[in-house]
């Protein structure tokens, strides 16, 4: 690997990576296709879309630690949120990144296409304001939130995606949940989900070593950074720069598929 190279994929798990901590997401739905198109342009081999969902898992795992550890005294964590929708995604997650290694590499991306469409829809229905609930008073559907992350966790593990991108407009939109109590916890949810989707891409050998440990050594100095950002940020803000990133590599990676 040469420096260019190097600088290449850093770039990437940087910019994934901090958008991860000041959204609440893992980085995958940033990583996805900037891993599987910008190489390319520069001269570099291209990674096949295994090789990207693997990669991509292994960002989302580091990412989501910088994340929860910059998130952790923020008093917006919900420990019964994160109960409830972190174990249930984590069991799709390993059962989609197991189950990914027999999937055909437009298949995966169809997955990946299908997920952002349906994440960017979500983001741009109007909700009722609930930001000026306490952490202290949330209240939702436990077993609905189980339910509807484990089906965004199957989709995720086969990305390689630990499903933040889906579980934030699902968590604001379906289950009412405040803006910054979604986005400090997902980022824990989005954490103990990428535990299974790793674990599967690993087993099934589709992460490629060297881009993996340059995301990570990314991903450790972004991720905290954009949670920095994020809490002093309004949460209007936040909210149209996840359904505009959404939305756009929703659009980029279907154009991808149909060419």
């Amino acid at each position: 690997m040469d420096i260019a190279f190097i600088m290449t994929i850093f770039l990437i798990g940087f910019i994934g990576s901090y958008m991860s901590g000041m959204l609440g997401i893992g980085g995958a739905i940033i990583n996805y296709p900037l891993l599987l198109f910008v190489p390319p342009i520069f001269g570099f081999g291209a990674f096949s879309a295994h090789d990207v969902t693997g990669i991509s898992a292994v960002q989302v795992l580091f990412a989501s630690i910088g994340g929860v550890w910059s998130y952790r005294k923020s008093g917006h964590v919900n420990k019964t949120l994160i109960l409830y929708m972190g174990s249930s995604v984590l069991i799709g997650s390993m059962l989609g990144s197991f189950g990914s290694r027999a999937m055909s590499e437009n298949g995966v991306n169809i997955v990946y296409g299908v997920l952002a469409l349906v994440a960017a829809f979500m983001m741009v229905i109007p909700r009722k304001r609930m930001d000026v609930v306490t952490e202290e008073h949330v209240s939702f559907n436990k077993w609905l939130a189980a339910v509807l992350a484990f089906v965004v966790g199957l989709g995720a593990g086969i990305v390689g995606a630990g499903g933040g991108f889906l579980l934030v407009p699902i968590m604001l939109l379906v289950l009412r949940i405040p803006t910054r109590v979604t986005i400090a916890s997902s980022l824990a949810i989005t954490l103990i989900s990428s535990i299974g989707a790793t674990a599967g891409k690993i087993t099934t050998g589709q992460v490629a070593t060297y881009p993996a440990l340059i995301i990570i050594a990314a991903s450790l100095i972004a991720a905290p950074l954009g949670a920095m950002a994020g809490k002093k940020m309004n949460v209007k803000v936040l909210q149209a720069i996840l359904a505009l990133l959404i939305l756009a590599t929703a659009v980029k990676t279907w154009l991808q598929i149909m060419s």
